[in-house]
């Protein structure tokens, strides 16, 4: 079935939001080194923020020892702002898990202590910033009503601020809590302003890599966007985009985050049916992984092609690659970081497709009771659609209908409408079966009503594709009108300094037809030379910008050419025009003649 394919896959990116949310398990060996060699207490802070993080890909239990040094230490130094970023540090880490009800829960306590030292410090930065963090984990549980109150609060703080990194994470939270409310062109126009701001920030070499992050945030939020209203070629396009902003982030993670981002590619690509391609993508994917030997990486790589078997209906290649080399090394993984769960689900929903029903029953007699101690509602859903499917195929109805009744309930509870209206058609098919016809018809009206609520929603999706793509021609229009309005405004101020050059050249040239002292003459000779020569250079240094890219090395190298050049000019050119002027008064015949016109003319007039 479709909806479970889908469920599925929701499922298996649990384990893949660990990967991406983390740093590379080659880098503790170095992080311990740095850590060992720190100074002081704040270098001691980020490089045991950073441990901590890493080791939630490699140990979660190490990360947490880590994390709990973090903490102490921010404590013992009584800095309010350290003591910020410790808690946030560890919410963040733990926010890698949250799909697991302990970890998000975990998340919130740690976003909460941070601001409540925030608040009571006053501190208005950091209090937008966990106001921002706990609006992101909220979503997740999810809770959409204090998510939108504390991304609401966060933007009124953070927009009095010049700190524009906050403004980016604000409007993209914003555009996520829009987008979980399925308002898309609010959501849609939250991350536009997010990507605006990131591309206006000076990018000087300190700003490049922070530039470079924020724009890539942007353009994964774009990225997800278009994807959620299946536009999928605008989705590619700026996940690529995403991409290629790694080129300016020299650090360590790049080479991992590049793994990462070509499975996420491959997945845009199966998702538009391009499955050839995305299959070359996810095994790109595995081998980048294998090149800087770090196995853990490989796992989005091996859920991605199990996804692509599943999307394929073709269960049993499904489980002839769960069994296989590379699918024991993803279900290592899912154990090793306490996710059996989801390798029980994984088995029971392979097993159940393949109609080997004895297996498929112990394995969801296993992975039930887990999902719902741990997993989240929306998690534990789709273990609940699997189970009523598979026990409607082995001819439990009763047991099938209990499960359909859970998903109903909680899709009601969380606007999941695919969910509730696939459950109340199965649950009209199966009391039927029983004879109930009573009930049976209160859920052939049900699913009615869902199935018109997602048909609507569709058609809103189409809507929304229309509007997404009116609202990004607007924004496209308003920056270029921008752009022109700019571009006028400096050609009329290069037009007037032009103008007023050529004025005092006229007037320093009528100057040399009257008896003028040659100070006087030398002395506006220098400031109009001296103007000329600058305007000069500044028209070659707004012009150079396409060769040197900003780069100080070169603008330095081309304006010490520039002036070996114009500089020897400049004086030469001067001494001869003002040498010109002042010698033997050679203008001032010209000048007497000007005089006596003028005065001749002056006498007409008058009598």
């Amino acid at each position: 079935m479709n909806l479970l394919k889908k469920a599925y896959l929701l499922l298996c990116f649990i384990a893949v939001s660990i990967i991406s949310n983390s740093q590379q398990a080659a880098a503790v060996d170095s992080i311990q080194q740095a850590l060992a060699e720190a100074k002081t207490v704040e270098e001691k802070i980020f490089w045991l923020d950073n441990i901590s993080r890493t080791m939630m890909n490699v140990n979660p239990a190490e990360a947490d020892k880590y994390g709990l040094q973090l903490i102490m230490m921010a404590e013992e130094s009584r800095n309010r702002k350290l003591m910020i970023k410790a808690y946030q540090g560890n919410g963040i880490r733990c926010g890698f898990f949250r799909g697991q009800k302990e970890f998000a829960n975990r998340a919130i306590g740690y976003f909460e202590k941070a601001l409540a030292i925030a608040k009571q410090e006053r501190l208005e930065e950091e209090t937008g910033a966990c106001q921002v963090l706990l609006s992101d984990i909220c979503l997740s549980i999810p809770d959409k009503d204090k998510a939108f109150k504390y991304i609401t609060e966060a933007f009124s703080r953070i927009s009095t601020t010049n700190n524009d990194s906050l403004k980016v994470e604000a409007n993209i939270g914003y555009g996520k809590v829009y987008e979980a409310g399925n308002e898309k062109i609010p959501a849609l126009r939250h991350y536009f302003t997010a990507l605006r701001i990131a591309e206006e920030i000076n990018g000087t070499k300190e700003n490049k890599r922070k530039k470079a992050e924020l724009k890539r945030n942007s353009f994964l939020r774009l990225s997800s966007f278009y994807s959620r209203i299946k536009e999928y070629d605008k989705a590619i396009d700026n996940y690529t985009f995403a991409y290629q902003e790694l080129d300016n982030m020299n650090d360590k993670r790049v080479p991992y985050q590049r793994c990462i981002d070509i499975n996420a590619i491959g997945n845009l690509f199966a998702a538009k049916k391009s499955y050839d391609i995305a299959i070359s993508y996810y095994e790109r994917s595995i081998a980048m992984a294998d090149s800087l030997s770090f196995s853990n990486l490989k796992v989005p790589g091996y859920i991605s092609l199990l996804n692509q078997f599943l999307r394929m209906n073709e269960p049993k290649k499904a489980l002839d690659y769960v069994n296989s080399p590379r699918g024991q090394a993803l279900i290592s993984f899912l154990n090793q970081f306490g996710m059996s769960a989801a390798v029980y689900q994984t088995y029971a929903a392979v097993y159940s497709q393949t109609n080997q029903f004895d297996s498929a029953r112990i394995y969801f007699e296993k992975a039930i009771p887990l999902f719902e101690q741990r997993m989240t509602e929306n998690n534990s859903v789709v273990v609940y659609m699997q189970a009523a499917e598979f026990y409607k195929k082995a001819g439990e109805i009763d047991k099938s209908l209990a499960f359909y009744t859970k998903s109903k309930d909680i899709g009601e509870r969380n606007g999941l409408l695919e969910i509730v209206q696939e459950a109340s058609k199965q649950m009209d098919t199966l009391y039927g079966r029983k004879g109930d016809y009573r009930t049976a018809a209160v859920f052939n009206a049900t699913y009615y009503i869902y199935k018109d609520s997602v048909d609507k929603l569709n058609k809103e999706n189409e809507l929304d594709k229309i509007a997404a793509d009116a609202e990004e021609e607007r924004l496209e229009r308003v920056k270029k009108e921008e752009e022109e309005r700019k571009r006028r405004r400096n050609n009329i101020q290069y037009m007037a300094i032009t103008i007023g050059i050529v004025v005092l050249f006229v007037a320093l040239v009528v100057l040399g037809m009257f008896k003028v002292s040659a100070g006087l003459i030398k002395a506006i000779g220098f400031f109009v030379f001296l103007m000329l020569f600058e305007f000069v250079f500044l028209v070659f240094k707004k012009n150079i910008y396409s060769i040197t890219k900003g780069e100080p090395w070169l603008d330095l190298l081309f304006m010490i050419g520039l002036a070996a050049l114009l500089v020897p000019l400049h004086h030469w050119m001067e001494h001869k025009v003002l040498h010109y002027l002042t010698s033997h008064n050679r203008l001032t015949a010209a000048g007497h003649h000007i005089k006596k016109r003028f005065f001749k003319k002056t006498r007409n007039e008058g009598e």
